[in-house]
Parts: C-alpha cells; structure tokens; sequence
C-alpha cells in the first residue's frame, strides 16, 4: 500500500500553492505505519487534487557547485533531480551521512518539513529497503537543500534545564503576525532568545544526545495540550521536527548525533517563540485522553495531514512515558486544527 501511495505522490511535487509543503508522502507513511493502511487511497483521493506536478530542472547541480544552491527555491526541481541521482550512484546511508550535516544548520527549511519529510523516509528504509523508499528520501533530500533556512543562533545547549524547563523559557517574537519567515527573522533581536537556547542541558555524549531529543519530542508534545490555541497548525512542529531527527539517528554515525540534538533543539524552540501564545489554556478546557488507538484513528478520521503525523508523534510519546496528556493533545489537534 505505502508504494502505491508513493508512486502516486511522486508525480507530484514537494510544494503547492507556493509554499504550501506536500504532506501526503509523511501523512501516509504514519497511516501505514500505525495500521491504517486500509485508508490510505481515499485519503490520498481527497487531497491531491490540491497538489502541482513534479518541478523539473534546469542546470545540474555539481559536486563542486551544490553550495551556491543551496536555500534556492528556483532550483527545486535542479535539487530532485540532483538527489535522485546520487541515491543510485551510492548506497542511501552514504548519500545521508554527507548531506545531514550540510543540511542540518538549515533545518528551518520549509517550516522544518525538509527534516521531518527525511525523518518519515528514513524510518521506512530502516525497515525494508526498495526502489519508491529511496525515491522518498531523494525527494525529502531535495526539498530540504531547495529551501535550506537557518535558525539565528549562536548559543548552544549549555544549561542545567530539562527540555520542558528550557521550552517553558522560551521567548515571544514581539510581532507574532504574517508568516514564519517574518516571525524567524525577529528570533535575533528578541530579548531573551540567545538566553534560552543556551538553558538546555547539554548532552555529554552520542546517547545521552539520544535520550535529550526524545525528551524534547515528550516536552513539546505534551506542552501543545496547553499552548495549541497559539497556533494550532504551526505548534505541531515543535514537536514533529525534533522527532524526525530522533527517528534518523539511528541511520548516522554517534559523531552526529550531538550537533543534531542542538539543531532540533533550535528549531523547536524556534517554534514555540514565533507561535507560542501568551499563557496556556485553562486545564479546565482541556480535552480528556482517548485510549491509545482512538488517538490515532480520531486523526485519520478528521483527514487533516498535520493532525495524523501530530498523531503518530504523540503515540510515540505516550509509549516512552505512558503520559495521557499526549494522547489529549492529539485530541487538542483535532478539536483547533480545521478538517481537511
């Protein structure tokens, strides 16, 4: 099911509407995944007809030309093009282990759905390998170079806080309207920011590095519960993106698993200072927890991409720490978030 799920989406190309990111391919790797392969096709039905055709290239980009091309959003197609090749030239945890850290400090890429695109394919080529997987992650690749897009931040995690600690100290952008790519560009002048990225604890090594994503995917998932009616679309991604890193460490070697922690930690706190609201919702206003695969199916039924893939993070937090809170926030998505 999932290949025929992607030998549809891969006609289509990464964006829509202008910036708009296609979320069928990481929407339907959740379906499959978490047993709802049965609802794929009518969901894909539904939503790609909003999709635009595969963008095609125009001038090849070299091994020795690729930085200038990088954050090009006119060389999308040049940047498909590019990774489809190298992922038949070379074996794909090569093609991965050169260009993570080449893309990883522009990890806001998208509104971070570069990474979190990479993190869904790489989840299902640690799982079986084939030739519409590989296609995946060329595309995912591709995205991410074309819109390649730092974070502003120059402090590292070297504080004594927790991931739910340091999130909580996060700073507002002082003007939380127009689109992300106005509310980022505040991050370097926003009193406090530099501060709280620095509160983090830091990880002494590859798996305490490991453990500190994971508790930054727990804290930002279950801070949404609360915080949702900041953003509800937008805030899912403090807590999609640091997952898509955890879930590609295992694909890279230990000496990348630092320097990933300290980038998903960026941009989820990223998140949280240009969408974030005031104060949290009353508990009183919260939404009980569902059972654990009412969670989920509640995603699928509602139809929004966002709240399926919130869905199957949220699930992977409830199963590390047993939390209902995180089953709550799926219903939180669903509850803020219009259907599809």
């Amino acid at each position: 099911m999932l290949e025929e799920a992607y030998e549809r989406l891969h006609r289509t190309g990464p964006e829509f509407e202008g910036w708009l990111s296609n979320h069928g391919p990481m929407a339907v790797e959740s379906m499959v995944r978490r047993g709802r392969a049965r609802d794929v096709h009518r969901w894909l039905d539904a939503y790609m007809d909003r999709l635009e055709e595969l963008p095609s290239g125009t001038w090849t980009i070299t091994d020795g030309g690729w930085r200038e091309a990088l954050g090009d959003g006119r060389r999308l197609g040049d940047w498909l093009s590019f990774f489809e090749t190298e992922l038949k030239r070379q074996p794909w945890r090569a093609v991965l282990e050169t260009w993570w850290p080449r893309l990883l400090p522009g990890i806001a890429a998208g509104a971070t759905h570069g990474v979190i695109r990479t993190g869904h394919a790489v989840r299902e080529l640690l799982s079986h390998e084939d030739e519409m997987r590989l296609a995946e992650l060329g595309q995912a690749l591709g995205y991410w170079a074309a819109r390649w897009q730092t974070v502003a931040a120059t402090a590292t995690p070297s504080g004594t806080a927790d991931p739910a600690g340091a999130l909580a100290g996060v700073p507002r952008v002082p003007d939380q309207n127009q689109g992300i790519n106005h509310r980022l560009a505040q991050l370097a002048g926003t009193a406090g920011w530099e501060g709280s990225l620095a509160a983090l604890r830091p990880a002494a090594d590859a798996e305490q590095a490991r453990e500190r994503l994971a508790e930054l995917a727990n804290a930002a998932t279950l801070r949404y519960l609360a915080h949702a009616h900041g953003n509800p679309v937008m805030l899912v991604h403090s807590a999609t993106a640091p997952t898509a890193v955890l879930r590609t460490l295992p694909a890279l070697p230990t000496s990348l698993w630092g320097p990933s922690l300290a980038a998903a930690w960026a941009a989820s706190a990223a998140v949280i200072a240009a969408y974030g609201p005031a104060e949290p919702a009353p508990r009183e206003d919260l939404p009980a927890a569902p059972e654990r695969e009412e969670a989920f199916d509640r995603a699928v039924r509602h139809g929004d991409e966002h709240a399926i893939k919130f869905a199957d993070t949220a699930l992977d937090v409830y199963d590390r720490t047993g939390d209902p809170d995180a089953l709550a926030a799926v219903i939180r998505a669903v509850d803020s978030i219009a259907p599809l």
